[in-house]
């Protein structure tokens, strides 16, 4: 595993895949608004902008010389709210950096996986398995990357290493700006991101011919799941 383009790599869960990937000898690239912690390579970006997250994933790629090993798909987003009260552009920013940017990117970089026999890691979420309340764009997306990446691996058979991970929810910044009823409660156990980080470069690290093909990484009283 050398270079591993990461989207959404400036935090949260994305933010411990960069450093899992650096810790493993690799060299993370990272596309987001905002910049990664200092050393590391990125392409600033709206992923909400699908033909900007191609651009940008193809920009990475001759930066890094080329080639590319591996492809986690660590952005996300939600805002919660009944389907009548989530503005219809909100709620449409919310499918497009969760599931839309999710195929962009790997659209993108599929040549160079292709020539490397790299490995791709998309982020659905227990939410893409079991659905709530108030959540039906977050929803609809991660069921949307948990369909879409069972449709890649067979598409990419015998060529690129494809992963789904179901995560459960993790201790990041994720909950910071919801209202209140929407976070996690003070009893709420959430898991470290790092552990989560960790199974994705174990799932990167796979000889071509050998796939993870679904991982759900879920602290072990996660009530989302199952």
């Amino acid at each position: 595993m050398d270079a591993v383009i990461v989207s959404g790599g400036s935090s949260g869960l994305g933010a411990a895949v960069v450093d899992a990937v650096a810790e493993a000898g690799g060299r993370p690239y990272v596309i987001d608004r905002q910049p990664p912690r200092d050393g590391v390579e990125w392409a600033e970006c709206d992923l909400a902008d699908t033909r900007a997250a191609e651009a940008a994933t193809q920009e990475l790629i001759a930066r890094a010389g080329g080639g590319v090993d591996g492809v986690v798909t660590a952005a996300g987003m939600d805002v919660p709210g009944t389907l009548a009260d989530v503005p219809g552009l909100v709620w449409d920013r919310i499918v497009a950096v969760d599931l839309l940017a999710t195929a962009a990117v790997i659209r993108a970089a599929l040549p160079a996986l292709k020539r490397s026999r790299g490995g791709i890691v998309t982020v659905s979420s227990t939410l893409g398995i079991k659905a709530v309340s108030d959540a039906t764009a977050y929803c609809a997306a991660k069921f949307g990357v948990v369909g879409f990446t069972r449709a890649l691996a067979a598409e990419l058979a015998g060529q690129v290493g494809v992963t789904l991970l179901i995560p459960g929810g993790m201790r990041t910044r994720f909950f910071d700006e919801r209202e209140d009823r929407y976070k996690p409660g003070p009893d709420a156990v959430l898991n470290d991101p790092a552990h989560v980080a960790a199974t994705i470069v174990f799932a990167l690290r796979q000889p071509p011919g050998c796939a993870v093909r679904e991982m759900v990484v879920a602290a072990e009283t996660e009530s989302s799941y199952p």
